[in-house]
């Protein structure tokens, strides 16, 4: 080896390459958009069923919502929902379970350590900064088209 640090890096990242194994691309892509179908179809199949029984669309697609929740939380509980995402990657994570399993598996890790600073504490570590970012950012949002869209605004 040289003294050289960017020859040493170029050596390292040579023998990474080398080492580490390729990822199958079109497989996971493949099992990303059948199981992200499937868990889809499934919302698709629910809200159909909601819709029959005389529910309208916005009510059915809260009862969806809620459905696919639980149902991602109870996998995540039984720790099947691990197993699917690992299977799944992406396809698992983009749909709404994906977010319920975000809350619900630090709740589980950390239960041992009580329900206040475990549970309480530890549930929104990874949603956490979703919620956060994803609050603020539709709230700027919301200011800018306010401020921006004088068109629909009537004064009487």
């Amino acid at each position: 080896m040289s003294n050289n640090p960017l020859e040493n890096k170029q050596e390292y990242q040579k023998y990474v390459d080398e080492k580490s194994p390729n990822s199958p691309i079109y497989k996971n892509c493949f099992n990303a958009f059948w199981i992200g179908g499937l868990i889809c179809s499934i919302g698709q199949i629910i809200m159909n069923i909601c819709k029959t029984r005389g529910l309208d669309t916005q009510l059915s697609g809260t009862v969806v919502s809620i459905i696919l929740i639980g149902i991602s939380a109870f996998l995540t509980g039984l720790n099947l929902f691990n197993k699917i995402g690992k299977v799944a990657g992406a396809g698992s994570l983009v749909p709404i379970t994906g977010f319920a399993n975000s809350i619900v598996a630090p709740a589980m890790e950390y239960k041992s350590e009580g329900y206040v600073m475990g549970v309480g504490g530890k549930m929104f570590t990874v949603a956490g900064p979703v919620l956060v970012f994803g609050i603020s950012a539709s709230i700027i949002v919301g200011l800018l088209y306010l401020i921006f869209n004088t068109q629909s605004i009537t004064l009487v």
